[in-house]
């Protein structure tokens, strides 16, 4: 899942490497593929990078229960997102409830699960389809995350697809957290990161404080995702993301009265210049055109060298926007 056809012409580039901060960062409400409204943090007006990560969708809880009628196909529920390619990034798939199928162009087939990560890897192209199955559990509540990978291995390394069940955990004191990728307080997951890289899943108990370590290299950002925090002066809830900017060796994060659980995104700032448009990453104008035709050629002829077609799923694929009149260029990472 994740497209930015609501956004086509958004783009990123770079930027200066900040100090601590206290910002926060407005979502957006996105309808993604045929029945689902997500809340988009990044890319953001003021701030469209927080280390590698570059696009970061939260969507749910939804009642998967409830017709949806005022879509293409209705009564479909939950997610429904044909496939649709990527370029020059890793997709980061992450569950608090419900399931969703995925299926890939590299013959994937896995079901995301809460606590389960998986993670895709495009390189220079793959495709990829997201589905709620009929029998998928009642609610559905995740987040969808892009990782830019930096140019020496965006068009070299292979597509793949990688699924964990098993990852890291950390108890603190009234804490605990699972890191999805990268390194948390020493604990390193196994999901495979091109760039210094953090990604956790951490749960504060009603009314503590949790002082958490920090890289000063690296920038952060946390995405609350039940109950609310207190992040200096600034008080996060749910589905609102507080930046925290660089060169901190820890931050105390206080949990409300009814405790509090955040997703913590971060890395070292991500200097390369990027051209994000649709579900393309690229480095210039030029590369985005090239990936949309290549990706229509492969519709028209059931796949190519650069985009093979999903095996399994029953339907069409997604065909690309049309480009904006104006050329792509990159922008600052922050305005």
């Amino acid at each position: 899942m994740s497209d930015l056809e609501k956004d086509p012409a958004e783009v990123v580039g770079t930027g200066d490497c900040e100090g601590p901060a206290l910002e926060m960062l407005e979502g957006r409400e996105v309808v993604l593929g045929r029945s689902t409204t997500v809340r988009r943090l990044l890319p953001n007006k003021n701030r469209r990078m927080v280390g590698a990560w570059c696009f970061v969708d939260h969507y749910g809880p939804d009642d998967l229960t409830q017709r949806v009628d005022s879509y293409d196909v209705p009564g479909e529920r939950g997610m429904q997102v044909p496939p649709h390619p990527h370029t020059s990034l890793q997709t980061v798939s992450w569950l608090f409830e419900g399931e969703i199928e995925h299926r890939d162009s590299v013959g994937s087939h896995a079901f995301v699960r809460p606590g389960e990560l998986n993670i895709m890897t495009a390189g220079n192209g793959i495709a990829h389809s997201e589905i709620s199955t009929p029998t998928a559990p009642p609610r559905l509540h995740g987040a969808q995350l892009w990782v830019a990978l930096p140019d020496s291995v965006r068009t070299t390394t292979p597509p793949a697809f990688n699924a964990y069940a098993d990852l890291p955990q950390i108890d603190f004191d009234g804490a605990h957290a699972t890191v999805m990728i990268g390194t948390v307080v020493g604990v390193t997951s196994p999901a495979p990161a091109f760039t210094p890289l953090v990604g956790a899943d951490i749960t504060i108990e009603p009314g503590r404080t949790l002082a958490l370590p920090l890289t000063p290299s690296n920038e952060y950002a946390v995405l609350v995702v039940d109950g609310s925090l207190s992040v200096g002066e600034l008080n996060p809830a749910f589905g609102e993301m507080a930046y925290l900017g660089a060169n901190r060796d820890s931050i105390d994060l206080v949990a409300s009265g009814n405790g509090a659980r955040f997703l913590l995104l971060g890395g070292e700032p991500f200097e390369e210049q990027l051209v994000m448009w649709w579900n393309f990453i690229g480095r210039s104008h030029e590369e985005i055109v090239a990936a949309r035709q290549s990706w229509q050629d492969a519709i028209s002829a059931s796949g190519n060298d650069r985009f093979r077609m999903v095996p399994g799923y029953d339907g069409d694929p997604l065909p690309a926007p049309p480009l904006p009149a104006i050329a792509l260029k990159p922008r600052p990472r922050a305005r």
